[in-house]
Order: structure tokens, then C-alpha cells, then sequence
């Protein structure tokens, strides 16, 4: 996975310790209610596909060009399902903490198909039979199952599993 040059500039003056970092996510559904997953080449987990934030760049058109990087997709952004934030440690010590907007995202175009850098296979799963997922994925999975659900966040003093501890990669 390549790290943006913004990041590895940061990293040149802090090292290992932790950063806190913009990052976006989709939850993609087509209309047949199928998720669009990506399974990442850095830890081989199923997950939505995601990233970072560029300087200068908005969430939103940061979502879709993760989205189409990751998996060859277009969509369009319906709306955010949620905002949170998301530690993440990875294998070489690199500590991050994510500030994560996650959208509900709908496909226009594109064929889905790994990247072969950041995703290692992509596949559209029905939301009752998704591949094994971790705390982290199913939240945003979950919570953007109604269109019209509110933008989830963590209530003020909320601990949520999916959002206490480093994941180890």
C-alpha cells in the first residue's frame, strides 16, 4: 500500500507515534441491496473500501476516489451514515487514529475488480451472506442499512467496541 506523500512527510518527523488522520469510507449497495467489499492486501480482512483524505481534498470526492481505486466501482455519494474515530496500529509500529466519515454510497459504473496494491479481491455479497467482518466494518455496514437512517456517531461518553482499541493489522 502506498502511503500518501503527506503522511510519510509527517511520519519523517514523528516516527512511529500516533497521528490523527482524516479518513473516508463507502458503504456501497447496488439494487439488489449487495454490499461492495474489498479484501485488503495489508491484513487480508474483508472490509468496505476506504482511505484518507488528501489536503485540499473535500470527503466526499476522497470517497469516490478511494472507491474507484480500491475496486473499479463508480458511485455516487447518497449520504454520510456516520463519523467517527478508529485506532488503528500497523504491522511496522505506525500508530494512526482515523477520523472516519463513512458515506452510503450507490454504484453508477465501473466493473468491480481488485486494485492488486490495496485490495486483493472484491466481490458484491447480500447483507445475509457477508464474509467474516471485523467490529469496524460491520458498524459502518449496519448503520447505513436504512437510507433514511440518521448519521450514526457515538454518544458523548459511549464506548462502541468497534471503536476502543488498535486493531493490529
Amino acid at each position: 500500500m502506498d502511503v500518501p506523500a503527506y503522511v510519510s512527510k509527517l511520519r519523517a518527523h514523528v516516527g512511529h507515534d500516533l497521528l490523527l488522520l482524516p479518513g473516508v469510507s463507502a458503504v456501497v449497495r447496488d439494487d439488489a441491496g449487495r454490499v461492495l467489499l474489498a479484501r485488503r492486501s495489508d491484513n487480508g480482512r474483508w472490509s468496505v473500501p476506504a482511505g484518507t483524505i488528501d489536503p485540499g481534498e473535500q470527503p466526499a470526492d476522497a470517497v469516490l476516489r478511494e472507491v474507484y481505486e480500491e475496486t473499479g466501482v463508480r458511485v455516487r455519494v447518497e449520504g454520510v451514515g456516520g463519523v467517527a474515530t478508529h485506532p488503528v496500529v500497523y504491522p511496522n509500529g505506525d500508530a494512526c487514529e482515523y477520523l472516519n466519515i463513512w458515506f452510503r454510497c450507490q454504484p453508477v459504473g465501473g466493473t468491480a475488480r481488485p486494485d492488486g496494491d490495496e485490495s486483493t479481491e472484491v466481490g458484491w455479497f447480500a447483507p445475509d451472506d457477508l464474509p467474516e467482518l471485523d467490529d469496524w466494518a460491520r458498524l459502518r455496514i449496519d448503520t447505513t442499512v436504512r437510507a433514511d437512517a440518521p448519521t450514526w456517531h457515538a454518544q458523548p461518553g459511549q464506548r462502541h467496541p468497534a471503536l476502543g482499541r488498535p486493531d493490529a493489522l
